[in-house]
Protein backbone atom coordinates (compact mmCIF):
# COMPACT_ATOMS: atom_id res chain seq x y z
CA UNK A 1 0.00 0.00 0.00
CA UNK A 2 2.66 2.34 0.85
CA UNK A 3 3.98 2.52 -2.91
CA UNK A 4 0.78 3.63 -4.15
CA UNK A 5 0.45 6.36 -1.84
CA UNK A 6 2.06 8.30 -4.00
CA UNK A 7 -0.56 9.21 -6.15
CA UNK A 8 -2.18 10.93 -3.17
CA UNK A 9 0.22 13.52 -2.78
CA UNK A 10 -1.58 15.95 -4.68
CA UNK A 11 -4.22 16.41 -2.28
CA UNK A 12 -2.09 16.60 0.46
CA UNK A 13 -4.36 19.25 1.64
CA UNK A 14 -7.72 17.77 1.13
CA UNK A 15 -6.17 14.67 3.12
CA UNK A 16 -5.34 17.39 6.01
CA UNK A 17 -8.55 19.33 6.17
CA UNK A 18 -11.02 16.01 5.80
CA UNK A 19 -9.90 14.60 9.10
CA UNK A 20 -9.23 17.71 11.03
CA UNK A 21 -12.93 18.47 10.17
CA UNK A 22 -13.84 15.32 11.30
CA UNK A 23 -12.12 15.83 14.68
CA UNK A 24 -14.06 19.01 14.90
CA UNK A 25 -17.36 17.19 14.29
CA UNK A 26 -16.71 14.82 16.95
CA UNK A 27 -15.20 17.07 19.21
CA UNK A 28 -18.93 18.84 19.43
CA UNK A 29 -20.68 15.61 19.39
CA UNK A 30 -18.65 14.94 22.89
CA UNK A 31 -20.06 18.24 24.26
CA UNK A 32 -23.60 16.78 23.69
CA UNK A 33 -23.97 14.46 26.74
CA UNK A 34 -22.79 17.34 29.05
CA UNK A 35 -25.48 19.99 27.43
CA UNK A 36 -28.33 16.80 28.16
CA UNK A 37 -27.09 16.34 31.64
CA UNK A 38 -26.79 20.13 32.65
CA UNK A 39 -31.13 20.45 31.03
CA UNK A 40 -32.01 17.23 32.72
CA UNK A 41 -29.91 18.13 36.43
CA UNK A 42 -30.55 22.03 36.72
CA UNK A 43 -33.59 22.84 33.80
CA UNK A 44 -35.83 20.15 34.17
CA UNK A 45 -35.27 19.38 38.56
CA UNK A 46 -35.07 22.73 39.04
CA UNK A 47 -38.51 23.72 36.61
CA UNK A 48 -35.65 26.41 35.29
CA UNK A 49 -37.59 27.07 31.45
CA UNK A 50 -34.84 29.76 30.64
CA UNK A 51 -31.77 26.94 31.49
CA UNK A 52 -34.00 24.71 29.36
CA UNK A 53 -33.94 27.28 26.31
CA UNK A 54 -30.50 27.87 26.85
CA UNK A 55 -28.94 24.65 26.51
CA UNK A 56 -31.39 23.40 23.66
CA UNK A 57 -30.20 26.32 21.70
CA UNK A 58 -27.03 25.77 22.69
CA UNK A 59 -27.28 21.37 21.64
CA UNK A 60 -28.27 23.09 17.78
CA UNK A 61 -26.05 25.10 17.44
CA UNK A 62 -23.38 22.44 18.19
CA UNK A 63 -25.86 20.00 15.53
CA UNK A 64 -25.31 22.61 13.15
CA UNK A 65 -21.34 23.29 13.39
CA UNK A 66 -21.41 19.70 13.37
CA UNK A 67 -23.08 19.19 10.12
CA UNK A 68 -21.10 21.70 8.30
CA UNK A 69 -17.92 20.04 9.54
CA UNK A 70 -19.20 17.11 8.37
CA UNK A 71 -20.22 18.02 5.05
CA UNK A 72 -16.99 19.81 4.78
CA UNK A 73 -15.11 16.48 5.77
CA UNK A 74 -17.39 14.44 3.26
CA UNK A 75 -15.98 17.16 0.25
CA UNK A 76 -12.71 16.82 1.28
CA UNK A 77 -12.08 13.49 1.51
CA UNK A 78 -14.57 12.48 -1.69
CA UNK A 79 -11.88 14.95 -3.87
CA UNK A 80 -8.63 13.36 -2.49
CA UNK A 81 -10.28 9.87 -2.90
CA UNK A 82 -11.27 10.58 -6.49
CA UNK A 83 -8.13 12.33 -7.00
CA UNK A 84 -6.14 9.26 -6.10
CA UNK A 85 -7.68 6.85 -8.29
CA UNK A 86 -8.00 8.44 -11.15
CA UNK A 87 -3.93 8.98 -11.17
CA UNK A 88 -4.00 5.49 -9.85
CA UNK A 89 -6.26 4.41 -12.43
CA UNK A 90 -3.79 6.15 -15.00
CA UNK A 91 -0.21 5.10 -13.80
CA UNK A 92 -1.85 1.49 -13.66
CA UNK A 93 -2.74 1.89 -17.53
CA UNK A 94 0.20 3.63 -18.31
CA UNK A 95 2.11 1.04 -16.93
CA UNK A 96 0.00 -2.36 -18.38
CA UNK A 97 0.88 -0.09 -22.21
CA UNK A 98 4.86 -0.36 -21.36
CA UNK A 99 4.44 -4.63 -20.59
CA UNK A 100 5.75 -6.61 -23.45
CA UNK A 101 3.51 -9.21 -25.26
CA UNK A 102 5.69 -11.88 -23.03
CA UNK A 103 4.01 -10.25 -19.85
CA UNK A 104 0.50 -9.31 -20.82
CA UNK A 105 0.56 -13.01 -22.22
CA UNK A 106 1.04 -14.16 -18.82
CA UNK A 107 -1.08 -12.17 -16.85
CA UNK A 108 -3.95 -12.39 -18.86
CA UNK A 109 -6.65 -9.67 -19.95
CA UNK A 110 -9.20 -10.54 -17.52
CA UNK A 111 -6.73 -9.84 -14.50
CA UNK A 112 -5.60 -6.86 -15.84
CA UNK A 113 -9.05 -5.42 -15.90
CA UNK A 114 -10.36 -6.47 -12.84
CA UNK A 115 -6.99 -4.56 -11.47
CA UNK A 116 -8.17 -1.46 -13.55
CA UNK A 117 -12.08 -1.86 -12.65
CA UNK A 118 -12.66 -3.32 -9.32
CA UNK A 119 -9.72 -3.28 -7.13
CA UNK A 120 -9.09 0.40 -8.08
CA UNK A 121 -12.84 1.22 -7.18
CA UNK A 122 -12.20 -0.61 -3.84
CA UNK A 123 -9.37 1.33 -3.24
CA UNK A 124 -11.01 4.54 -3.90
CA UNK A 125 -13.40 3.39 -1.31
CA UNK A 126 -11.09 2.93 1.16
CA UNK A 127 -9.68 6.30 0.81
CA UNK A 128 -12.73 8.07 0.87
CA UNK A 129 -13.38 6.13 4.37
CA UNK A 130 -10.19 6.11 5.82
CA UNK A 131 -9.92 10.15 5.62
CA UNK A 132 -13.38 10.30 7.22
CA UNK A 133 -13.13 7.72 9.71
CA UNK A 134 -9.63 6.02 10.63
CA UNK A 135 -9.32 9.28 13.32
CA UNK A 136 -12.65 10.01 14.09
CA UNK A 137 -14.14 6.63 15.20
CA UNK A 138 -10.90 6.13 17.78
CA UNK A 139 -11.07 9.99 18.97
CA UNK A 140 -14.92 9.65 19.88
CA UNK A 141 -14.20 6.07 21.51
CA UNK A 142 -11.10 7.40 23.41
CA UNK A 143 -12.85 10.95 24.29
CA UNK A 144 -16.30 9.52 25.56
CA UNK A 145 -13.62 7.27 27.85
CA UNK A 146 -11.88 10.04 29.10
CA UNK A 147 -15.48 12.46 29.34
CA UNK A 148 -16.79 9.68 31.43
CA UNK A 149 -14.11 9.85 33.65
CA UNK A 150 -14.78 13.50 34.28
CA UNK A 151 -18.20 12.40 35.15
CA UNK A 152 -17.46 9.67 37.57
CA UNK A 153 -14.39 7.57 37.92
CA UNK A 154 -16.07 4.06 39.58
CA UNK A 155 -18.81 3.80 36.52
CA UNK A 156 -16.15 4.73 33.84
CA UNK A 157 -14.20 1.43 34.55
CA UNK A 158 -16.97 -0.15 32.82
CA UNK A 159 -15.66 1.80 29.67
CA UNK A 160 -11.87 0.56 30.42
CA UNK A 161 -13.52 -2.91 30.64
CA UNK A 162 -15.88 -2.79 27.45
CA UNK A 163 -13.65 -1.35 24.79
CA UNK A 164 -10.25 -3.59 24.97
CA UNK A 165 -13.21 -6.59 24.46
CA UNK A 166 -14.03 -4.97 21.52
CA UNK A 167 -11.04 -3.74 20.19
CA UNK A 168 -10.18 -7.68 20.06
CA UNK A 169 -13.37 -8.46 18.46
CA UNK A 170 -13.14 -6.51 15.83
CA UNK A 171 -9.43 -6.48 15.02
CA UNK A 172 -9.62 -10.35 15.31
CA UNK A 173 -11.96 -10.47 13.07
CA UNK A 174 -10.16 -8.27 10.77
CA UNK A 175 -6.87 -11.02 10.71
CA UNK A 176 -9.43 -13.95 10.12
CA UNK A 177 -11.11 -11.89 6.63
CA UNK A 178 -7.89 -10.48 4.99
CA UNK A 179 -7.14 -14.02 3.32
CA UNK A 180 -10.38 -14.58 2.44
CA UNK A 181 -11.08 -11.55 0.34
CA UNK A 182 -8.14 -12.39 -1.37
CA UNK A 183 -9.86 -15.44 -2.73
CA UNK A 184 -12.81 -13.17 -3.25
CA UNK A 185 -11.36 -11.44 -5.85
CA UNK A 186 -9.33 -14.14 -7.47
CA UNK A 187 -12.74 -16.04 -7.72
CA UNK A 188 -14.00 -12.35 -9.57
CA UNK A 189 -10.35 -13.05 -12.00
CA UNK A 190 -11.88 -16.20 -12.78
CA UNK A 191 -15.74 -15.11 -13.41
CA UNK A 192 -14.33 -11.82 -15.31
CA UNK A 193 -12.03 -14.56 -17.68
CA UNK A 194 -14.92 -16.86 -18.23
CA UNK A 195 -17.24 -13.92 -18.94
CA UNK A 196 -14.67 -12.39 -21.47
CA UNK A 197 -14.28 -15.53 -23.36
CA UNK A 198 -17.79 -15.96 -23.78
CA UNK A 199 -19.06 -13.06 -24.49
CA UNK A 200 -16.21 -12.59 -27.82
CA UNK A 201 -16.81 -16.33 -28.61
CA UNK A 202 -20.63 -16.18 -28.94
CA UNK A 203 -20.72 -17.31 -31.89
CA UNK A 204 -18.60 -19.89 -31.88
CA UNK A 205 -20.33 -21.30 -28.84
CA UNK A 206 -23.40 -20.90 -30.96
CA UNK A 207 -22.35 -22.54 -33.86
CA UNK A 208 -21.00 -26.16 -31.32
CA UNK A 209 -24.58 -25.62 -29.51
CA UNK A 210 -21.84 -25.51 -26.62
CA UNK A 211 -24.39 -22.96 -24.63
CA UNK A 212 -25.84 -25.32 -21.99
CA UNK A 213 -21.71 -27.08 -21.16
CA UNK A 214 -20.38 -23.03 -20.96
CA UNK A 215 -23.37 -22.19 -18.42
CA UNK A 216 -22.59 -24.85 -16.00
CA UNK A 217 -18.67 -23.68 -16.10
CA UNK A 218 -19.88 -20.37 -15.48
CA UNK A 219 -21.98 -21.48 -12.82
CA UNK A 220 -20.24 -23.60 -11.22
CA UNK A 221 -17.11 -20.69 -10.41
CA UNK A 222 -20.11 -18.02 -9.90
CA UNK A 223 -21.32 -20.92 -7.30
CA UNK A 224 -17.47 -20.87 -5.82
CA UNK A 225 -17.21 -17.17 -5.71
CA UNK A 226 -20.88 -17.16 -4.33
CA UNK A 227 -19.25 -19.72 -1.67
CA UNK A 228 -16.46 -17.80 -0.45
CA UNK A 229 -18.35 -14.09 -0.39
CA UNK A 230 -20.96 -15.66 2.08
CA UNK A 231 -18.46 -17.35 4.08
CA UNK A 232 -16.30 -14.42 4.47
CA UNK A 233 -19.55 -12.46 4.84
CA UNK A 234 -20.74 -14.47 7.96
CA UNK A 235 -17.49 -13.58 9.92
CA UNK A 236 -17.46 -10.14 8.86
CA UNK A 237 -21.30 -10.00 9.96
CA UNK A 238 -20.41 -11.37 13.25
CA UNK A 239 -18.79 -8.11 14.01
CA UNK A 240 -21.63 -6.27 14.88
CA UNK A 241 -23.63 -8.58 16.50
CA UNK A 242 -20.73 -9.64 19.31
CA UNK A 243 -19.71 -5.84 19.64
CA UNK A 244 -23.88 -4.79 20.14
CA UNK A 245 -23.90 -7.67 22.94
CA UNK A 246 -20.33 -6.38 24.80
CA UNK A 247 -21.73 -2.83 24.62
CA UNK A 248 -25.60 -4.02 25.83
CA UNK A 249 -23.93 -5.68 28.65
CA UNK A 250 -21.86 -3.37 29.80
CA UNK A 251 -25.00 -0.75 29.36
CA UNK A 252 -26.97 -2.54 31.65
CA UNK A 253 -23.76 -2.84 34.42
CA UNK A 254 -23.72 0.92 33.53
CA UNK A 255 -27.30 1.14 34.61
CA UNK A 256 -26.70 -0.79 37.55
CA UNK A 257 -23.67 0.82 39.04
CA UNK A 258 -25.72 4.37 37.59
CA UNK A 259 -28.67 3.75 39.94
CA UNK A 260 -26.98 2.67 42.75
CA UNK A 261 -24.51 5.53 42.65
CA UNK A 262 -27.53 8.12 42.46
CA UNK A 263 -28.98 6.39 45.17
CA UNK A 264 -26.36 7.09 47.01
CA UNK A 265 -26.17 10.63 46.23
CA UNK A 266 -23.07 10.57 44.75
CA UNK A 267 -23.93 11.19 41.13
CA UNK A 268 -26.94 12.64 39.69
CA UNK A 269 -29.60 11.61 36.99
CA UNK A 270 -28.23 13.37 34.40
CA UNK A 271 -24.55 12.31 34.78
CA UNK A 272 -25.99 9.03 34.42
CA UNK A 273 -28.03 9.71 31.17
CA UNK A 274 -24.55 11.55 30.07
CA UNK A 275 -22.45 7.93 31.08
CA UNK A 276 -25.04 6.25 29.06
CA UNK A 277 -24.68 8.26 26.06
CA UNK A 278 -21.33 8.05 25.86
CA UNK A 279 -21.34 4.18 25.77
CA UNK A 280 -24.07 4.50 23.20
CA UNK A 281 -21.95 7.05 21.59
CA UNK A 282 -19.04 4.78 21.77
CA UNK A 283 -20.90 1.84 20.20
CA UNK A 284 -22.24 3.79 16.72
CA UNK A 285 -18.53 5.02 16.82
CA UNK A 286 -17.42 1.28 17.03
CA UNK A 287 -20.25 -0.22 14.35
CA UNK A 288 -18.40 2.28 12.22
CA UNK A 289 -15.15 1.58 12.53
CA UNK A 290 -15.91 -2.58 12.00
CA UNK A 291 -17.66 -1.22 8.77
CA UNK A 292 -14.18 0.76 8.16
CA UNK A 293 -12.21 -2.07 8.57
CA UNK A 294 -14.27 -4.63 6.43
CA UNK A 295 -13.93 -1.67 3.99
CA UNK A 296 -10.03 -1.25 4.86
CA UNK A 297 -9.67 -4.97 4.98
CA UNK A 298 -10.73 -4.96 1.17
CA UNK A 299 -8.54 -2.29 0.38
CA UNK A 300 -5.21 -3.20 1.37
CA UNK A 301 -6.07 -6.91 -0.53
CA UNK A 302 -7.01 -5.34 -3.63
CA UNK A 303 -3.61 -2.71 -3.26
CA UNK A 304 -1.71 -5.86 -3.31
CA UNK A 305 -3.24 -6.58 -5.99
CA UNK A 306 -2.24 -3.47 -7.48
CA UNK A 307 1.19 -3.78 -6.22
CA UNK A 308 1.66 -6.87 -8.02
CA UNK A 309 0.86 -5.46 -11.39
CA UNK A 310 3.42 -2.31 -10.80
CA UNK A 311 5.75 -4.85 -9.83
CA UNK A 312 6.17 -6.49 -13.01
CA UNK A 313 8.37 -5.09 -15.61
CA UNK A 314 8.79 -5.36 -18.88
CA UNK A 315 11.48 -7.94 -19.87
CA UNK A 316 11.80 -5.21 -22.89
CA UNK A 317 14.09 -2.01 -22.90
CA UNK A 318 14.35 0.43 -25.13
CA UNK A 319 18.09 1.45 -26.96
CA UNK A 320 18.86 4.76 -27.43
CA UNK A 321 18.38 4.73 -31.07
CA UNK A 322 16.26 7.47 -31.46
CA UNK A 323 14.44 8.61 -35.17
CA UNK A 324 16.29 10.90 -36.55
CA UNK A 325 19.50 9.94 -35.17
CA UNK A 326 21.91 9.55 -37.93
CA UNK A 327 25.16 9.94 -36.28
CA UNK A 328 25.24 7.21 -34.87
CA UNK A 329 27.41 4.30 -36.94
CA UNK A 330 27.38 0.78 -36.32
CA UNK A 331 30.68 -0.46 -38.00
CA UNK A 332 30.21 -4.30 -36.74
CA UNK A 333 27.35 -4.46 -39.42
CA UNK A 334 27.48 -4.40 -43.34
CA UNK A 335 23.79 -3.45 -43.78
CA UNK A 336 24.31 -2.91 -47.65
CA UNK A 337 20.58 -2.54 -48.89
CA UNK A 338 19.14 -4.39 -46.67
CA UNK A 339 16.12 -3.80 -44.47
CA UNK A 340 15.66 -6.85 -42.24
CA UNK A 341 18.40 -8.97 -41.82
CA UNK A 342 17.57 -12.43 -38.83
CA UNK A 343 21.05 -13.53 -38.29
CA UNK A 344 20.51 -17.13 -36.41
CA UNK A 345 17.73 -15.87 -34.86
CA UNK A 346 15.63 -18.51 -32.44
CA UNK A 347 12.58 -17.73 -29.59
CA UNK A 348 11.06 -19.50 -27.30
CA UNK A 349 8.23 -18.04 -25.57
CA UNK A 350 7.98 -18.04 -22.06
CA UNK A 351 6.79 -20.91 -20.41
CA UNK A 352 6.96 -22.46 -23.84
CA UNK A 353 8.33 -26.03 -23.67
CA UNK A 354 11.14 -25.68 -26.54
CA UNK A 355 11.85 -23.06 -29.58
CA UNK A 356 8.75 -21.76 -31.69
CA UNK A 357 11.71 -20.69 -33.70
CA UNK A 358 15.31 -21.96 -33.98
CA UNK A 359 17.96 -20.51 -36.50
CA UNK A 360 16.07 -18.07 -38.78
CA UNK A 361 18.83 -16.99 -40.84
CA UNK A 362 17.44 -14.90 -44.28
CA UNK A 363 18.07 -10.95 -45.33
CA UNK A 364 15.37 -8.43 -46.51
CA UNK A 365 16.93 -6.30 -49.29
CA UNK A 366 14.87 -2.75 -49.41
CA UNK A 367 12.23 -2.31 -51.67
CA UNK A 368 10.88 -6.17 -51.70
CA UNK A 369 8.71 -7.85 -51.10
CA UNK A 370 8.82 -11.04 -49.20
CA UNK A 371 6.51 -13.99 -48.92
CA UNK A 372 6.34 -16.08 -45.98
CA UNK A 373 4.16 -19.19 -46.25
CA UNK A 374 4.10 -22.56 -44.22
CA UNK A 375 1.81 -24.77 -42.09
CA UNK A 376 -0.48 -23.62 -39.43
CA UNK A 377 1.79 -23.33 -36.45
CA UNK A 378 5.17 -22.71 -38.31
CA UNK A 379 6.21 -19.78 -37.18
CA UNK A 380 5.24 -17.47 -39.65
CA UNK A 381 3.83 -14.96 -37.40
CA UNK A 382 6.51 -15.25 -34.64
CA UNK A 383 8.92 -14.11 -37.23
CA UNK A 384 6.99 -10.84 -38.45
CA UNK A 385 6.91 -10.34 -34.19
CA UNK A 386 10.17 -10.06 -34.15
CA UNK A 387 11.06 -6.98 -36.85
CA UNK A 388 9.02 -4.55 -34.59
CA UNK A 389 10.07 -6.13 -31.31
CA UNK A 390 6.19 -7.44 -30.27
CA UNK A 391 8.84 -9.82 -28.61
CA UNK A 392 12.66 -10.36 -28.32
CA UNK A 393 14.50 -13.46 -29.51
CA UNK A 394 15.86 -15.44 -27.40
CA UNK A 395 19.43 -16.22 -29.44
CA UNK A 396 20.74 -14.33 -32.15
CA UNK A 397 19.42 -10.67 -33.48
CA UNK A 398 17.46 -9.29 -35.75
CA UNK A 399 18.32 -5.75 -37.58
CA UNK A 400 16.30 -3.45 -39.62
CA UNK A 401 18.14 -0.66 -41.54
CA UNK A 402 21.77 -1.76 -40.36
CA UNK A 403 20.96 -2.06 -36.33
CA UNK A 404 19.74 -4.43 -34.03
CA UNK A 405 16.43 -3.69 -32.82
CA UNK A 406 17.54 -3.64 -29.42
CA UNK A 407 19.15 -0.89 -30.22
CA UNK A 408 16.49 1.20 -31.40
CA UNK A 409 14.16 3.07 -28.84
CA UNK A 410 10.87 1.02 -29.26
CA UNK A 411 8.45 4.20 -30.59
CA UNK A 412 11.29 5.15 -33.06
CA UNK A 413 11.86 1.06 -34.52
CA UNK A 414 8.17 1.19 -34.62
CA UNK A 415 7.25 4.09 -36.57
CA UNK A 416 9.05 2.52 -39.68
CA UNK A 417 6.94 -0.07 -39.68
CA UNK A 418 3.55 -0.68 -40.46
CA UNK A 419 1.94 -3.80 -39.02
CA UNK A 420 -1.61 -5.71 -40.51
CA UNK A 421 -2.30 -8.19 -37.35
CA UNK A 422 -3.76 -11.61 -38.44
CA UNK A 423 -6.80 -10.46 -36.42
CA UNK A 424 -8.71 -7.17 -37.59
CA UNK A 425 -8.92 -4.70 -34.97
CA UNK A 426 -11.03 -1.31 -35.41
CA UNK A 427 -12.02 0.88 -32.27
CA UNK A 428 -15.04 2.69 -31.81
CA UNK A 429 -15.40 5.89 -33.69
CA UNK A 430 -15.95 6.89 -37.59
CA UNK A 431 -13.53 5.83 -39.90
CA UNK A 432 -11.12 8.88 -40.30
CA UNK A 433 -10.45 8.40 -36.56
CA UNK A 434 -9.37 4.66 -37.18
CA UNK A 435 -7.30 5.42 -40.07
CA UNK A 436 -5.70 8.33 -38.03
CA UNK A 437 -4.21 5.84 -36.10
CA UNK A 438 -2.18 5.09 -38.28
CA UNK A 439 -0.56 8.36 -38.74
CA UNK A 440 -2.47 11.38 -36.88
CA UNK A 441 -1.22 13.81 -39.03
CA UNK A 442 -2.67 12.44 -42.17
CA UNK A 443 -4.41 14.52 -44.71
CA UNK A 444 -7.48 13.78 -46.54
CA UNK A 445 -5.57 13.29 -49.49
CA UNK A 446 -3.69 10.71 -47.78
CA UNK A 447 -6.35 9.18 -46.37
CA UNK A 448 -8.13 8.71 -49.69
CA UNK A 449 -4.72 7.19 -51.31
CA UNK A 450 -4.49 4.93 -48.62
CA UNK A 451 -8.56 3.58 -49.37
CA UNK A 452 -7.39 3.34 -52.70
CA UNK A 453 -4.20 0.84 -52.70
CA UNK A 454 -6.29 -0.80 -49.74
CA UNK A 455 -9.65 -1.18 -52.19
CA UNK A 456 -11.38 -0.19 -49.18
CA UNK A 457 -12.92 2.81 -51.35
CA UNK A 458 -15.40 1.05 -53.17
CA UNK A 459 -17.25 0.07 -49.40
CA UNK A 460 -16.51 3.24 -47.65
CA UNK A 461 -18.33 5.37 -50.50
CA UNK A 462 -21.47 3.36 -50.00
CA UNK A 463 -21.22 4.53 -46.49
CA UNK A 464 -22.96 7.16 -45.16
CA UNK A 465 -21.16 10.30 -44.15
CA UNK A 466 -18.06 8.16 -45.69
CA UNK A 467 -14.86 9.11 -43.57
CA UNK A 468 -17.49 10.39 -40.86
CA UNK A 469 -19.28 6.89 -40.88
CA UNK A 470 -19.28 5.37 -37.22
CA UNK A 471 -17.56 2.43 -36.59
CA UNK A 472 -19.27 0.24 -33.40
CA UNK A 473 -16.71 -1.26 -31.06
CA UNK A 474 -14.78 -3.80 -32.98
CA UNK A 475 -16.10 -2.87 -36.11
CA UNK A 476 -19.37 -5.21 -35.50
CA UNK A 477 -20.85 -3.09 -37.92
CA UNK A 478 -18.78 -3.97 -40.83
CA UNK A 479 -18.05 -7.66 -42.47
CA UNK A 480 -14.82 -9.46 -41.91
CA UNK A 481 -13.36 -8.39 -45.23
CA UNK A 482 -14.33 -4.44 -44.72
CA UNK A 483 -12.29 -4.87 -41.53
CA UNK A 484 -9.55 -6.17 -42.99
CA UNK A 485 -9.21 -3.63 -46.07
CA UNK A 486 -9.52 -1.00 -42.83
CA UNK A 487 -6.61 -2.13 -40.77
CA UNK A 488 -4.07 -2.49 -44.11
CA UNK A 489 -5.54 1.46 -44.93
CA UNK A 490 -4.69 2.38 -41.45
CA UNK A 491 -1.34 1.08 -42.06
CA UNK A 492 -0.83 2.09 -45.51
CA UNK A 493 -1.35 6.04 -44.28
CA UNK A 494 1.37 5.74 -42.46
CA UNK A 495 3.65 5.56 -44.97
CA UNK A 496 6.53 2.98 -43.77
CA UNK A 497 9.50 2.06 -44.78
CA UNK A 498 8.33 -1.97 -44.17
CA UNK A 499 4.86 -3.08 -44.46
CA UNK A 500 4.00 -6.46 -42.46
CA UNK A 501 0.64 -7.95 -43.96
CA UNK A 502 0.45 -10.67 -41.43
CA UNK A 503 -2.42 -13.11 -43.10
CA UNK A 504 -4.21 -9.82 -43.42
CA UNK A 505 -6.04 -10.82 -46.64
CA UNK A 506 -7.68 -13.99 -45.57
CA UNK A 507 -10.96 -12.68 -45.94
CA UNK A 508 -10.81 -11.12 -48.94
CA UNK A 509 -11.75 -12.75 -52.55
CA UNK A 510 -9.13 -14.11 -54.86
CA UNK A 511 -9.81 -10.62 -57.35
CA UNK A 512 -9.60 -8.23 -54.26
CA UNK A 513 -6.51 -9.95 -53.30
CA UNK A 514 -4.74 -9.62 -56.26
CA UNK A 515 -5.73 -6.04 -56.63
CA UNK A 516 -4.81 -5.50 -53.00
CA UNK A 517 -1.19 -6.76 -53.90
CA UNK A 518 -0.71 -4.96 -57.12
CA UNK A 519 -1.96 -1.46 -55.87
CA UNK A 520 1.10 -1.92 -52.93
CA UNK A 521 3.54 -2.99 -55.56
CA UNK A 522 2.42 0.44 -57.30
CA UNK A 523 3.16 2.70 -54.35
CA UNK A 524 5.72 5.55 -55.22
CA UNK A 525 7.98 4.54 -52.49
CA UNK A 526 10.63 2.10 -51.54
CA UNK A 527 8.37 0.28 -48.98
CA UNK A 528 9.53 -3.05 -48.21
CA UNK A 529 6.47 -5.34 -47.99
CA UNK A 530 6.29 -8.67 -46.14
CA UNK A 531 3.15 -11.21 -46.63
CA UNK A 532 2.60 -13.90 -44.94
CA UNK A 533 0.09 -15.97 -45.85
CA UNK A 534 -1.07 -19.50 -46.26
CA UNK A 535 -1.99 -18.85 -49.95
CA UNK A 536 0.22 -19.35 -52.27
CA UNK A 537 -1.69 -17.44 -54.62
CA UNK A 538 -0.94 -14.24 -52.90
CA UNK A 539 2.58 -14.73 -52.23
CA UNK A 540 3.38 -16.74 -55.48
CA UNK A 541 4.84 -12.97 -57.37
CA UNK A 542 7.10 -11.88 -54.10
CA UNK A 543 10.28 -11.22 -55.55
CA UNK A 544 11.47 -13.78 -52.51
CA UNK A 545 9.44 -16.25 -50.67
CA UNK A 546 10.09 -17.93 -47.52
CA UNK A 547 9.04 -21.58 -46.90
CA UNK A 548 8.72 -22.14 -42.65
CA UNK A 549 8.08 -25.65 -41.30
CA UNK A 550 8.29 -26.55 -37.51
CA UNK A 551 9.64 -23.31 -36.70
CA UNK A 552 12.86 -23.08 -38.82
CA UNK A 553 13.27 -22.24 -42.53
CA UNK A 554 12.63 -24.98 -45.19
CA UNK A 555 13.17 -23.07 -48.18
CA UNK A 556 14.25 -19.60 -49.54
CA UNK A 557 13.48 -18.38 -52.94
CA UNK A 558 11.17 -17.20 -55.94
CA UNK A 559 7.95 -19.43 -57.07
CA UNK A 560 9.32 -20.86 -59.60
CA UNK A 561 12.75 -22.48 -57.70
CA UNK A 562 10.66 -23.44 -54.76
CA UNK A 563 7.99 -25.28 -57.13
CA UNK A 564 10.97 -27.35 -58.57
CA UNK A 565 12.88 -28.40 -55.84
CA UNK A 566 11.47 -27.83 -52.11
CA UNK A 567 9.12 -30.35 -51.18
CA UNK A 568 7.30 -28.64 -48.91
CA UNK A 569 6.20 -25.64 -50.60
CA UNK A 570 5.11 -28.24 -53.66
CA UNK A 571 2.40 -29.91 -51.24
CA UNK A 572 1.21 -26.55 -50.01
CA UNK A 573 0.91 -25.43 -54.07
CA UNK A 574 -0.31 -28.28 -55.38
CA UNK A 575 -3.29 -28.59 -52.39
CA UNK A 576 -4.78 -25.81 -53.14
CA UNK A 577 -4.13 -25.97 -57.06
CA UNK A 578 -4.76 -29.39 -57.84
CA UNK A 579 -5.64 -29.08 -61.22
CA UNK A 580 -2.23 -27.82 -61.74
CA UNK A 581 -0.40 -30.92 -60.04
CA UNK A 582 -2.09 -32.99 -62.60
CA UNK A 583 -0.45 -30.89 -65.43
CA UNK A 584 3.03 -30.86 -63.55
CA UNK A 585 2.59 -34.64 -63.52
CA UNK A 586 1.38 -35.26 -67.47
Amino acid sequence: MKSLLKYIKDYKKESILAPLFKMLEASFELMVPLVMASIIDRGIAHNDTVQIIKMGLILVLLAAVGLISAVTAQYFSAKAAVGFATKLRSALFAHIQSLSYTELDTIGTSTLITRMTSDVNQLQNGVNLTLRLLLRSPFIVFGAMIMAFTVDVKAALIFVVAIPLLSIVVFGIMIASIPLYKKVQTALDKILGRTRENLAGARVIRAFCNEESETTNFEQENEMLLNTQVFVGKISAAMNPVTYIIINIALVVLLWTGAVRVDSGIITQGEVVALVNYMSQILVELVKMANLIIQLTKALACAKRVESIFAITSSMSGGTLEKNDINVINEEIDEGNAAVIFDHVSLTYKGGGGESLTDIDFVIQKGETIGIIGGTGSGKTSVVNLIPRFYDATKGRVIVDGFPVRDYEISALREKIGVVPQKAVLFKGTIRENLLWGNENASNEDIEDALRISQAKEFVDTKDGRLDFMIAQGGKNLSGGQKQRLTIARAIVRRPQILILDDSASALDFATDAKLRAAIKGMKNDMTVIIVSQRASSIQYADKIVVMDDGAVAGIGTHEELLAGNQIYQEIYYSQFPDRKAKAVN
